[in-house]
């Protein structure tokens, strides 16, 4: 499975931004087997935001009422909305695929937050 991820850039503090993963690569794809994940300098890869097997979504705290995980079945795409982004938002946003195909990485996109 591959996996393509953009929206990513340079955003003021309270600003918003769209993230998209497009799947492809496999006839098995289910969006509702991708989440999103960030990775900030120094710091360890976190879960962003994901789908439960019962088609609800499930965030980290941190970004609990501010992002929004939604998908779109029809064109094998999640997509994260991010609102009032912080400073602390800043990361390399990475997309993953965990399902019947395997489990994918995308190249991940830079979200920038200035102060």
């Amino acid at each position: 499975v591959q996996l393509q991820a953009s929206g990513g850039g340079l955003v003021q503090v309270g600003g918003s931004l769209r993230l998209s993963c497009a799947a492809s690569g496999s006839r098995f794809i289910r969006t509702i087997d991708m989440g999103w994940f960030r990775q900030a300098p120094g710091k360890q890869r976190e879960l962003v935001a994901t789908f439960t097997k019962r088609g609800g979504t499930d965030y980290s705290d941190s970004v609990k009422g501010r992002f929004t995980i939604s998908r779109d079945n029809a064109k094998n795409t999640v997509y994260l909305h991010m609102y009032g982004l912080e400073p602390e938002d800043t990361a390399v946003y990475f997309c993953e695929y965990h399902g019947v195909a395997g489990t994918s990485w995308g190249h991940g996109t830079l979200v920038t937050v200035s102060s």
